[in-house]
C-alpha cells in the first residue's frame, strides 16, 4: 500500500495494541510516503519520514515537549538556523464558526491560505465579514511573524468567540513553556497555517531552513483521529522529512558527523583459531570486529590502506 501519510497508520496501531493503555505512550517510526504532485516544481513523489508520536496526552506540556524534541533533532542533525512556524487549527475554524460563512466562502479562504495568497484572504474577508472584532482577528492570518504580545492583545477581540479565544490562550501558554525549553528563538506563530490533512485539532507546526523551500518538519495535534479506530485518545506528533533535511544539510555544506567503531583482524592460516577466539572475546565486550584471512599477495600496507578507506578504527595482524 502506498501511503500519503503515516500518522493514520500510527493511530490504527496505537488503537489496536494499546486500546486499554491509560498512561501516555511514546512511539517513533521511519517509513516512506507517496504523493502524486502535479505542480511541475520538481517535488519528490516519494519521501522518507522519521517521526515521533505522543499518544494519550492532551496537555499543553505535551505540545511543548514535541516542539522541543523536533528542534533538538534538527540541531543534532547539524542545522544551526531554522524556524518552527506554529499555528492552531481551531483559530480558523473558530473564525468560520463565528462569522457564519457559507461553505463556498470558507473553501475559498482555505485555498487562498494553502496557496499563501494572504492578500486574497483580505479581499474575501472584506466582502463577507462585517463585525470589526472578527475583521481584526481575520487580519492576524496575514501576519506571518506573530509573537506572544500580539497573541495576548488579540484575546481582547476574541472575548466573545470561545473557540478562537481558547486557541489564542493555548498558544500563549505554549509560549511560556518554550521559554523553559530554551527554544523560543526558533519559534514564530503563524495563524494562517493549515494542512492538507483535516485531522488536526490543535497546534499545527512546520519547520523550515534556508536553501530549501519545502518543510523539513511537519506535525500537529490530532485529538480525534484515534476515535475512528475505536480509541479515545488525545495525541500529537511530527515527522522529519529526511529527504528535505538531507538536501538542506547539503546546500548549507554541513557535514554529518559519523562515529566509526569497526575493527579489523587480519590473520595467517596458522593463526586462524587464535584470531577467531580473539574476535569472539572482543565481540563479547560489545566491539564490532571483522575477520579476514590474509592473502599472501597483499602487504600490510595494502591492508592498512584498505582499512583506512573503509573507516576501520583499528587493524590487528595475527
Amino acid at each position: 500500500m502506498l501511503r500519503p501519510d503515516i500518522t493514520p497508520s500510527i493511530a490504527r496501531c496505537a488503537s489496536k495494541y494499546y486500546m486499554e493503555q491509560a498512561i501516555p505512550i511514546r512511539l517513533c517510526y521511519t517509513g516512506n510516503t507517496f504523493r502524486n504532485n502535479s505542480s511541475y516544481q520538481g517535488r519528490l513523489k516519494e519521501n522518507t519520514q522519521s517521526g515521533a508520536e505522543l499518544i494519550g496526552d492532551g496537555s499543553v506540556e505535551a505540545d511543548a515537549e514535541m516542539l522541543a524534541l523536533s528542534a533538538q533533532l534538527l540541531k543534532t542533525a547539524g542545522l544551526k538556523e531554522f524556524q518552527l512556524s506554529v499555528g492552531h487549527a481551531d483559530f480558523l475554524r473558530g473564525l468560520f464558526e463565528a462569522a457564519n460563512l457559507e461553505e463556498d466562502v470558507m473553501e475559498e479562504i482555505r485555498n487562498l491560505l494553502l496557496n499563501r495568497n494572504l492578500y486574497g484572504v483580505q479581499e474575501v474577508v472584506e466582502q463577507h465579514v462585517a463585525d470589526e472584532n472578527l475583521k481584526q482577528l481575520f487580519g492576524l492570518l496575514t501576519d506571518v511573524m506573530l509573537d506572544k504580545e500580539k497573541i495576548t492583545a488579540a484575546k481582547a477581540w476574541a472575548a466573545d468567540y470561545p473557540r478562537v479565544f481558547h486557541a489564542l490562550t493555548r498558544l500563549e501558554e505554549l509560549d511560556e513553556l518554550l521559554e523553559v525549553y530554551k527554544i523560543r528563538k526558533y519559534v514564530s506563530y503563524e495563524l494562517a497555517m493549515i494542512s492538507g490533512f483535516n485531522y488536526y485539532t490543535g497546534i499545527i507546526f512546520a519547520g523550515y531552513t534556508f536553501g530549501n523551500g519545502e518543510p523539513i518538519v511537519k506535525g500537529g495535534r490530532y485529538d480525534e483521529l484515534l476515535t475512528y479506530f475505536g480509541k479515545e485518545s488525545a495525541s500529537i506528533g511530527f515527522a522529519i522529512v529526511i529527504d528535505q533535511l538531507m538536501a538542506a544539510l547539503s546546500r548549507q555544506k554541513i557535514e554529518i558527523p559519523v562515529q566509526y567503531q569497526n575493527e579489523l583482524i587480519i590473520y595467517d592460516s596458522k593463526m586462524r583459531s587464535e584470531a577467531i577466539k580473539k574476535a569472539m572475546e572482543l565481540r563479547t565486550d560489545g566491539r564490532n570486529v571483522e575477520l579476514m584471512a590474509r592473502d599472501i599477495s597483499k602487504t600490510e600496507e595494502d591492508y592498512r590502506t584498505y582499512a583506512k578507506q573503509n573507516h576501520f578504527v583499528n587493524v590487528t595482524f595475527m
